[in-house]
């Protein structure tokens, strides 16, 4: 494949709900570009981006997979995402690198719960956008309705610059509004074209739709002579050019003021064309996006880096591939420069240097071998040692850091273990690994419940993974839901409570004896261990072997085996033995002296609250709010942001633990929401006796 200048391609993230048809849309534009000589279909599983076993088997897209497709002499590098919420941290790390996004919306039922989701991510990125509304050939299909809930839904200025011809099965092609002319009827191969395509043929716009195109024409030229203070004044002094409505799109769209709409058929390649063109001829190329800023690493320059060949070389690493067999491979956006193989650069995140082997271009699963890849483009390496994703390479001598991937945070978690035993090396081995590919996929140990716990964004996101582990590494896993940290604490004080340990066998004895005053102390500030020994009645070098003591018996709980905390021990007192006494003595004393103590103090369990933030649309707002009464929660503010309703709340992780699944069944997947650990407050009498009878069971077990 040939090099192209960084003004000739046009990097597109394809996002949508799932199901839409994003994957058949990339596969109609290769077929349309001549990078495929047939096209393939998601239902026969042999679409050149979803070529994964999991997409095959599951029919939907996993993993982002880069595409390429050539058009009018420019470069459209494809990124296909996943639609559903489980992946999208793919989505995240594509929006990250693109520099335009194609939104495709399904014509039989209009905008969705997944559609709003990734509409948000592109705002997030300020991306420039176009819709495509896909199906228009399918039953119940309906232009207008789709065109109606995008307005509404996603609160945006909607401009047609097609309208289609005919309904359901009379779909036959689209109305050019720019050069008012019809397209109609599939793109064809071998005829015509140097590459043996031909474009599908252009006639006059029929009568029975030239009032309606004429005043859909009207309000386009409108909108585009809006986007310029120049064009504004030719329009009201006359009639704009078809060139000068093109620029005023192009500068419309580059500054988010408007969204062009589109329509056709991705599966009968029906209105395809015409999304291509409009990609090169209104879209954002990398020069015209302009430089990057980042972090100066060496502080030799501002670390500003334009997009241009002649700048020092910088690139971002958006995806990882995990195989254990080829090795990875490290999917990047050169930013400036030209990256080249076999070379050394630097990954200024690690601070480190990475030795680069073959670059390549990827379409699908198939690598393009090429020497370089140059400022605006994306390629692929293998078996970089130190990169992972969201990493940045750049020159030796020209240290830069550029931004990398903000992930969405996790909101389910399993606790696992494999499923054989004597596995667990190979299976944490397996994890990195996959943690790696997916940054998503997060891994860690719990040291108060002893558990080695998954986080994900979905179950089907956990489901994934596991499967995918047993399929490269060999790793059956069993998951379980995870042990909530429960902790406990004291709610009274106790004064003037002795602990003796003393021990006479023959020889040398033990003996050790302590006076101490417990007290509760603020919540959340742990313990505190006050040394009020005078006059040498526990001489000074044992005093830490009785604080340790104190600790040590503190992790093992008094009422549900959970560590116990916010507490104070006021040691004021005791005895030693010039021969008898020990570190070990007073250690063994200070636990029975705690003990002694605890029990007492009316100890309590504690459960930890979390912050949680929900967004919804206002017509969820009361299913949401009662039940999370249901689940012990406290809604501590409503604020509306748009349509959308932001419910902040407190609720008891215990009853977290499976909200992603509920709050997508609740909301038709149109709900989201964060969770971050707040602070322990006591758990109420009847939750507090099954945990510790929980507790006991699974002692005795």
């Amino acid at each position: 494949m040939k090099q192209y200048g960084t003004d000739q391609i046009r990097n597109v993230g394809i996002i949508a709900h799932s199901g839409a048809g994003k994957t058949s849309l990339v596969e109609a534009m290769l077929f349309n570009g001549g990078t495929i000589e047939r096209m393939g279909a998601v239902d026969s599983g042999n679409s050149v981006a979803d070529y994964g076993t999991d997409e095959i088997e599951r029919k939907t897209t996993i993993n982002c997979s880069v595409c390429i497709a050539e058009w009018e002499g420019q470069k459209l590098n494809l990124i296909d995402t996943p639609g559903a919420e489980d992946f999208y941290g793919d989505l995240h790390s594509v929006l990250r690198i693109v520099d335009a996004v194609i939104v495709v919306v399904d014509a039989t039922t209009g905008v969705e719960g997944g559609t709003e989701k990734v509409w948000e991510v592109a705002d997030k990125y300020e991306l420039p956008r176009l819709i495509f509304i896909n199906k228009m050939d399918k039953e119940n299909a309906s232009f207008e309705n789709a065109l109606a809930s995008i307005e509404e839904t996603l609160e945006t200025r909607a401009v047609p610059v097609q309208l289609p011809i005919g309904k359901e099965a009379q779909f036959s092609g689209v109305v050019d509004l720019v050069q008012m002319g019809v397209q109609t009827g599939a793109f064809l191969k071998g005829v015509g074209q140097p590459d043996g395509s031909q474009r599908a043929e252009k006639t006059d716009v029929p009568d029975e739709l030239a009032a309606a195109a004429e005043e859909a024409r009207e309000a386009l030229v409108e909108v585009a002579a809006e986007s310029d203070d120049a064009l504004i004044e030719k329009f009201f002094e006359g009639e704009l050019s078809d060139e000068e409505i093109q620029d005023g799109l192009k500068t419309g769209i580059f500054e988010n003021q408007f969204v062009p709409v589109l329509c056709g058929s991705a599966l009968e390649n029906i209105g395809v064309q015409q999304v291509m063109d409009t990609l090169i001829n209104c879209f954002p190329s990398p020069v015209d996006v302009g430089a990057i800023e980042g972090r100066s690493v060496s502080g030799g320059d501002s670390g500003t880096r334009e997009p241009s060949v002649d700048a020092p070389m910088s690139a971002v690493v958006f995806k990882t591939i995990a195989d254990p067999f080829a090795g990875q491979l490290s999917f990047f956006r050169v930013y400036s420069g030209t990256l080249q193989g076999d070379s050394q650069v630097s990954n200024s995140t690690r601070g480190q240097v990475e030795r680069l082997g073959k670059t390549t271009f990827m379409n699908g699963k198939e690598a393009i071998n090429t020497g370089q890849v140059q400022a605006g483009d994306i390629g692929a390496l293998t078996k970089l040692s130190a990169t992972q994703t969201g990493d940045t390479l750049c020159d030796r001598d020209a240290l830069v850091e550029l931004p990398g991937v903000a992930f969405p945070p996790s909101v389910i978690s399993y606790a696992i273990r494999p499923a054989r035993e004597g596995e667990d090396e190979k299976m944490i081995t397996a994890l990195t690994r996959m943690s790696e590919e997916d940054p998503v996929f997060r891994i860690e140990r719990d040291e108060e419940t002893k558990q080695l716990r998954i986080s994900g964004l979905g179950e089907l996101h956990i489901t994934v993974n596991r499967a995918r582990m047993a399929d490269k590494f060999g790793v059956q896993t069993e998951i379980a839901q995870p042990k909530v940290p429960y902790r406990e604490t004291i709610r009274r004080s106790v004064r003037s409570i002795n602990g003796r340990h003393k021990r006479q066998s023959g020889g040398r004895g033990q003996f050790g004896d302590v006076w101490i005053n417990l007290a509760p102390i603020q919540r959340g500030e742990g313990f505190e261990f006050i040394n009020n020994i005078v006059g040498g009645s526990i001489p000074r070098n044992y005093i830490p072997a009785v604080e340790k003591g104190v600790r040590d018996r503190m992790e093992r709980g008094l009422i549900a085996g959970y560590p116990i905390v916010d507490l104070q021990i006021d040691l004021y007192d005791g005895k030693h033995h010039p021969v008898d006494s020990s570190d070990m003595a007073f250690q063994i004393a200070g636990s029975i002296a705690f003990s002694a103590a605890a029990e007492q103090a009316d100890p309590a369990l504690l459960e930890p609250i979390m912050n949680v933030q929900i967004t919804v649309p206002e017509q969820f707002m009361g299913s949401i709010i009662g039940d999370l009464n249901g689940r012990r929660g406290q809604v501590m503010g409503v604020e509306q942001i748009g349509k959308r309703q932001v419910i902040q709340a407190n609720v008891p992780l215990a009853e977290m633990l499976r909200y992603s699944i509920d709050l997508k069944s609740m909301t038709s997947a149109r709900g989201s929401f964060t969770m971050e650990f707040a602070r322990y407050e006591i758990a109420p009498d009847d939750v507090a006796q099954k945990v510790i009878a929980a507790s006991k069971a699974a002692a005795e077990e």
